[in-house]
C-alpha cells in the first residue's frame, strides 16, 4: 500500500472541502466538550457524595429558652435529650453544640458574606448534633424525639445536600442532552462531507477502480479524513475543557458555592477522559464515513 498517496489523497480533500472540514472540526470539538463536560459533573458528583457522605448529620436544634440557659448541656431538658439519643441504637454519637459555638460555625459559612455580620450568637439556637448508624434512619429519629420538650426542630443534612445533588445531576442531564444532539450534527457533517469528497474525486476513484484497485483502498483515503476531523475535533475540545477549567471554571464553582463546598475538577480528571473522547471522536467520524460509502457512494 503506498502510504505517500493517501497521505496525499487525505490532505486534498480536507483542502479541497476546508469549510466543510472547518464547521466538521468545531461542530466535533463543541459535540465532545459538552459530552466530556458531562462526564466530569458526574466524577464531581461522585466526589461531593463521597465528601459529605460521612459527614452528614442530623441536627436537633433546642428552643430558644433551653439554648440561652444551658451552656454546656448540664441542665435536665438537654441532658434529658442527650441521654435518649445516646441509648438509642440508631446513634453512633452526639455531639453538643452552644449557642457561641453555633454562632462560631455560621461565622465560617457565612464568611464575607452581609448574613454573617447580621448574626448574633443570642439568636441561634443551640442543638444536638446526632451522627447515625444508618444515615437512612432519619426518620425514625425524628419519631423518637417527636413531641419532646426543648426539641425546637430536627434537619437532616442530606435534605440539604440533595438539592445541590439535584441540581448537579441538571447540569449533567442538560448538558449530555446537548452533546447528543451535537453528535449527530456531526455526524451528518461527516456523511456531508464524505459524499462531497467523493463526488469530486469520482473521476480519478473510478480510473483506479479501472486498474485494479480494491473498493477498500479506494475507499481508505475518505475514511481518514473523516477519522482526521475526528482527531482534530477532539484535541480542541480537550483543549477547550482545560483552558475553561483555568479560567472560568474554578473561579465559578468558588464564587458560586463557596471554597471547598464542592470538589474542583482537576486537570488529571480532564486528561483522565481525554482518551474516551478521542476514542468516541475518531470511533464516531471513522463509523459514520463508512456507512455512508456503504450506503450512498459506490467507489
Amino acid at each position: 500500500m503506498r502510504f505517500n498517496f493517501l497521505f496525499r489523497e487525505v490532505v486534498t480533500g480536507l483542502r479541497r472541502n476546508i469549510t466543510m472540514t472547518i464547521a466538521m472540526i468545531l461542530t466535533t470539538a463543541i459535540s465532545l466538550g459538552l459530552l466530556g463536560t458531562g462526564m466530569l459533573a458526574v466524577h464531581t458528583i461522585d466526589q461531593t457524595q463521597n465528601l459529605y457522605g460521612d459527614r452528614l448529620e442530623v441536627v436537633v436544634s433546642l428552643t430558644l429558652d433551653v439554648s440561652i440557659h444551658d451552656q454546656d448541656c448540664s441542665q435536665s431538658i438537654c441532658a434529658g435529650l442527650r441521654d435518649v439519643l445516646k441509648s438509642s441504637p440508631l446513634v453512633a454519637a452526639v455531639t453538643y453544640e452552644n449557642q457561641q459555638q453555633a454562632y462560631a460555625r455560621f461565622q465560617r459559612l457565612f464568611q464575607g458574606q452581609t448574613l454573617a455580620t447580621l448574626a448574633r450568637p443570642q439568636g441561634l439556637p443551640a442543638s444536638l448534633r446526632v451522627k447515625l448508624v444508618d444515615p437512612n434512619q432519619s426518620t425514625q429519629l425524628a419519631k423518637l424525639l417527636a413531641g419532646k420538650v426543648g426539641v425546637a426542630r430536627i434537619t437532616d443534612q442530606r435534605d440539604v445536600v440533595e438539592r445541590l445533588f439535584s441540581f448537579l445531576r441538571t447540569i449533567r442531564d442538560v448538558v449530555f442532552t446537548l452533546a447528543l444532539v451535537e453528535v449527530l450534527a456531526a455526524a451528518l457533517l461527516i456523511s456531508n462531507m464524505v459524499q462531497l469528497s467523493a463526488f469530486n474525486r469520482r473521476t480519478e476513484v473510478g480510473v483506479m477502480r479501472l486498474v485494479g484497485a480494491t473498493r477498500w483502498y479506494t475507499q481508505l483515503p475518505f475514511l481518514l479524513e473523516a477519522a482526521v476531523t475526528g482527531v482534530l475535533g477532539t484535541a480542541l475540545a480537550v483543549g477547550s475543557l482545560l483552558l475553561g477549567k483555568g479560567l472560568f471554571l474554578d473561579q465559578a464553582i468558588t464564587s458560586g458555592f463557596g471554597d471547598g463546598v464542592i470538589p474542583i475538577v482537576q486537570y488529571s480528571d480532564i486528561l483522565a477522559v481525554s482518551p474516551l473522547l478521542f476514542v468516541l471522536g475518531t470511533g464516531i467520524a471513522a463509523v459514520t464515513g463508512y456507512v455512508t460509502l456503504r450506503l450512498y457512494v459506490r467507489l
